[in-house]
């Protein structure tokens, strides 16, 4: 298996891993607080868990790295509108919301694989 093989692997698995506290959190917070601040909240512990388990086993970088977390920062955000305007697009021509969540989430999987491999964690 490369290397990149590898990476693609656990970045699937990191990629799971924080999907599933974003909604595990989310879940929970709904019993405290509104559906904005919950989501808010889930999501951001879930940026943070992709960020450790991408940084540590993914990518397997250990040093420490402002210029890596401010690169994780900007990348997701691009992400996060190609995400919302590609969902936009396929939803608007196709109008089947699940196949745009997935095209969506698909591109912006591709998107966030390439950019944390080639630029975040370099």
């Amino acid at each position: 298996m490369s290397k990149t093989q590898k990476e693609l692997k656990r970045f699937l698995v990191a990629g799971l891993s924080a999907v599933s506290t974003d909604f595990g959190i989310y879940y929970i917070l709904l019993n405290f607080f509104s559906t904005g601040v919950s989501k808010a909240i889930s999501f951001l512990l879930g940026t943070i868990v992709a960020y450790v388990i991408n940084k540590y086993w993914t990518f397997e970088k250990h040093e420490k790295s402002y210029k890596e977390i401010i690169r994780f920062g900007i990348l997701y955000s691009l992400t996060l509108g190609v995400n919302v305007i590609t969902n936009k697009i396929v939803l608007e021509n196709v109008n089947i919301i699940f196949l745009a969540f997935f095209v969506a989430t698909g591109v912006s999987t591709v998107l966030n694989f390439i950019g944390q491999k080639f630029w975040v964690f370099k």
